[in-house]
């Protein structure tokens, strides 16, 4: 799945460390690259073959930039003792987890590198998690081989009672917004004592709150996103994924797209909200690392850039050099797939970064990347596979993370291409992967012993983005897709999860209806286009932004009948009431807030 809140806390705690990478990712029969072991992909013959030849089936599931991935290759797979023992009995697998979702969304939990033992039936008999020494891993081997029972690190999965209602019982939305706050790190800042790095959904459910004057809330949101800026790289631009040792200042440095992505989005909102020129810079840089180092030249964007330049050796000193030093040394290794899903996230932090500040180039950027993968990647009746070429699925994760881009991307511009881009895909994911309770992570099992399972983070983007494009259309699917999404999302069992941000941030959007704003004049008219950019850059998470131009016929959801002016005006509308016309682009903030109540800390400036 995509390196989300909840899969970063899961990788932190198998251990993964500096970003490390191979070429390409592994997914079908290839020559070893670690010692002798001839190394498989992943399918259902693998299963067929080991039931023949009496043998166990091993997969390593790695990511591309993970350093104690290629740590094991360089000294556990090459042991003698391993190979032998793997040779003699097993069946092994080498799989990028970044082109599989599936089975990521499986494995999340053991981060990478995941290393899972199965029966030639498909049956689990051990699950491991990050890096094993030879000695260590030799002794699972050989334990396998004398008692394939079980170990203890499989266990049933636990039933699920998902609720009918699909909206938070209050108990329980106290119980997460207590935990929440308690989890937060007063001293340091963000969610979590041990591994530090900015959970995107804690600090856009505090940015929310915040701007409804929430005082704590903005301290929290404030504090997290100033401390972040010690994990952006002052010469490269980019973000490192995390520091370690509950301390800012012990970066590891792989630099994957959705930490690039996310951070971007959340550091233009914050900077459109607060104003403070660090927020922008750090936006802006980030964008400087993907347009230097992760930019195809066919305008899509690639997926990861490793930490270190010497596989296995730690990159601290050569992240301090400048860059000619960098260069002349090498330049870290990029994994180069193109994935749907990546260009999604990209795009999206694209979109925010431009409604932050109005710059032509970001969505230049984001609308030449959404073309190439409506080009490169669609499958019919609107759906997007992973990669030119899937092994399996299609995959939640590609579609959402492409629907939420085309809402963005609508949100930002009143261009209704994107909106019906964006209700084709939602139309797809609901005929695709629709379960008994929210949305499947793929299509298809991944083999025949699998069983899919929604994963909770591609449910959450689900539901707010069917939520937002349901007050876009006023279409009941995406009401009924919302609820859908929030029927898991709302089970206990699932919203009790870390982080408990979340599925706050849903249920926050969910019970009310976002900030509504429209413009009303043509498009080619200097002054709708000057209103729009002023209520674009109007510091919300969650705002509708409309722009009727007659020409165009009615708006998508005519909620509100507005005059047709002889002048281009602007109109806030709540449930209550909407505003009188505003014809002064400098006077929409202010109008807002008032009618509103909304207490923005637009005018607040730099943290200290």
């Amino acid at each position: 799945m995509r390196t989300s809140p909840a899969l970063i806390l899961a990788l932190l705690i198998a251990g993964s460390a500096a970003a490390q990478s191979v070429p390409t990712a592994k997914t079908s029969a290839a020559p070893s690259t670690a010692g002798s072991i001839h190394w498989l992909g992943w399918n259902d013959e693998v299963f067929a073959q080991a039931k023949r030849e009496h043998k166990f089936v091993l997969l390593d599931l790695e990511a591309v930039w993970c350093h104690w991935c290629h740590v094991m290759d360089e000294t556990t797979y090459r042991d003698p003792e391993v190979r032998r023992l793997v040779q003699a009995r097993y069946l092994a697998v080498k799989v990028d987890q970044d082109s599989r979702p599936d089975l990521s969304n499986r494995y999340e939990d053991y981060g990478w590198p995941a290393t899972v033992v199965f029966a030639a039936d498909g049956s689990e008999i051990v699950k491991r998690q990050g890096y094993l020494e030879p000695k260590q891993f030799a002794s699972i081997l050989q334990a396998i081989i004398d008692d394939p029972s079980p170990g203890p690190s499989v266990q049933p999965d636990v039933p699920i009672a998902y609720p009918s209602n699909p909206l938070l019982p209050e108990k329980l939305r106290d119980e997460l917004r207590a935990n929440y706050l308690t989890g937060y790190d007063n001293k340091e800042g963000a969610w979590g004592d041990d591994f530090k790095f900015m959970d995107w959904d804690s600090v856009e459910y505090a940015l929310d709150n915040a701007s409804h004057g929430d005082t704590q809330a903005e301290k929290m949101a404030r504090q997290t996103l100033t401390a972040q800026l010690n994990l952006l790289d002052p010469v490269w631009g980019g973000v490192y994924q995390y520091s370690t040792g509950g301390v800012w200042n012990k970066p590891h440095f792989e630099k994957i797209m959705s930490m690039q992505a996310e951070d971007m989005r959340i550091y233009a909102q914050a900077y459109a909200l607060f104003r403070d020129p660090a927020y922008l810079h750090a936006a802006q840089a980030i964008d400087k690392f993907l347009t230097t180092f992760l930019l195809s030249p066919t305008g899509a964007f690639y997926t990861s850039q490793d930490a270190d330049v010497i596989e296995g050796q730690h990159s601290a000193e050569y992240f301090q050099l400048n860059d000619a030093a960098r260069r002349k040394q090498g330049i870290p290794r990029v994994d180069k797939h193109s994935y749907a899903r990546e260009n999604g996230w990209a795009i999206a932090g694209l979109a925010a970064l431009y409604g932050a500040t109005g710059e032509k180039q970001y969505l230049e950027q984001a609308t030449r990347a959404a073309h190439w993968v409506q080009q490169n990647r669609s499958l019919p009746n609107g759906g997007f596979r992973h990669d030119a070429k899937d092994a399996a699925g299609p995959y939640l994760g590609d579609n959402v993370a492409m629907a939420r881009a085309f809402v963005a991307l609508y949100g930002v511009t009143g261009d209704r291409q994107w909106l019906a881009s964006a209700e084709k895909t939602m139309i797809y994911i609901d005929a695709t992967f629709k379960g008994p309770a929210g949305y499947l992570t793929a299509a298809h099992a991944t083999d025949r012993n699998s069983k899919l399972h929604p994963q909770r983070d591609e449910n959450v983007m689900v539901a707010r983005t069917a939520n937002l494009l349901f007050h876009f259309t006023a279409q009941p699917v995406y009401k009924s897709m919302t609820d859908q999404a929030m029927r898991y999302l709302a089970a206990p069992e699932i919203a009790r999860r870390l982080p408990a941000a979340s599925v706050l941030l849903v249920d926050y959007e969910v019970v009310r209806p976002p900030l509504h704003l429209t413009i009303v004049g043509p498009k080619d008219d200097p002054a709708a286009q000057a209103l729009f950019q002023s209520a674009l850059r109007y510091p919300a998470t969650y705002k509708r932004l409309e722009w009727w131009d007659s020409r165009e016929g009615a708006l998508p959801n005519p909620d509100v009948q507005y005059p047709q002016l002889k002048t281009s005006a602007a109109f806030i509308c709540t449930q209550r009431a909407c505003s009188p016309p505003i014809f002064k682009p400098e006077d929409i903030q202010a109008k807002v807030d008032k009618l509103s109540g909304v207490q923005v800390r637009a005018a607040a400036g730099p943290s200290r």
